[in-house]
């Protein structure tokens, strides 16, 4: 399910984005749950916000916090949100592409640029899937959703970002589900560890920090390793 937000101080703009974004992803049977912003100071105030959508459309010219202050906090956790900014004046182009926007879209465009934005991003995106016979059931999960699995008497616990963070088990041993994921950019950081690197913010002190603020350790023995095959990671992007 595709996690989008819009925020912009106009509720016109807000609405008919929501509008065009629904009408692109209800004709093509894509899933999706949208949230609505009316100002950076509130797209912030939720801590989650940062790391929790995979498309945000973000108006530049808003009262108190603009678009970019709003994006420069929100990026700064390194995630793999898909940026677009949407705005009436054309001058803050080259602001945008700082914070890594993926689209400047103007606001007298938007009919025809959402179709165009929302193929683009969706193309990048190659959503990778994966799936695995759960406890509860079989699930499909997004490999991008997923931040991490850690294994505790001989159950895993994937930790998946769904609507917060929700949580699948199965009786499975660690290392048969990293040779699954190994080409999903997925690090064995600790023998109950294994962490999706788009998720990690940065290495210090022995352990990883999540861009949710989170922190798993890893071991002395460890950590050059693990810190080798992560800057070989962010490298190769």
């Amino acid at each position: 399910m595709l996690q989008i937000a819009i925020c912009d101080d106009e509720q016109f703009y807000r609405e008919k984005l929501l509008s065009l974004v629904r009408q692109y992803l209800e004709q093509r049977d894509l899933a999706y749950t949208a949230q609505l912003y009316a100002s950076g100071e509130q797209f912030l105030a939720q801590y989650e916000n940062n790391v929790k959508y995979d498309i945000v459309f973000m108006d530049i010219s808003m009262k108190e916090l603009d678009g970019i202050s709003t994006a420069a906090q929100m990026c700064a956790f390194h995630n793999t949100t898909y940026l677009v900014f949407v705005t009436a004046f054309i001058d803050y182009a080259l602001e945008g592409y700082k914070v890594n926007a993926v689209r400047y879209i103007m606001k007298d465009t938007l009919d025809t640029a959402i179709p165009e934005c929302m193929n683009a991003i969706l193309q990048k995106m190659q959503l990778s899937k994966v799936t695995f016979c759960f406890m509860d059931g079989e699930r499909t999960l997004y490999t991008d959703n997923l931040l991490y699995i850690e294994s505790q008497k001989h159950k895993a616990f994937f930790y998946y970002m769904q609507a917060g963070i929700t949580t699948f088990q199965l009786y499975e041993k660690l290392d048969h589900i990293e040779k699954l994921l190994s080409a999903h950019g997925f690090l064995r950081i600790h023998k109950s560890y294994l962490v999706n690197m788009k998720h990690i913010r940065k290495l210090c002190n022995y352990s990883v920090v999540l861009d949710t603020g989170e922190t798993l350790p890893i071991p002395r023995l460890r950590f050059q390793t693990v810190k080798e095959q992560f800057i070989t990671y962010k490298g190769s992007f």
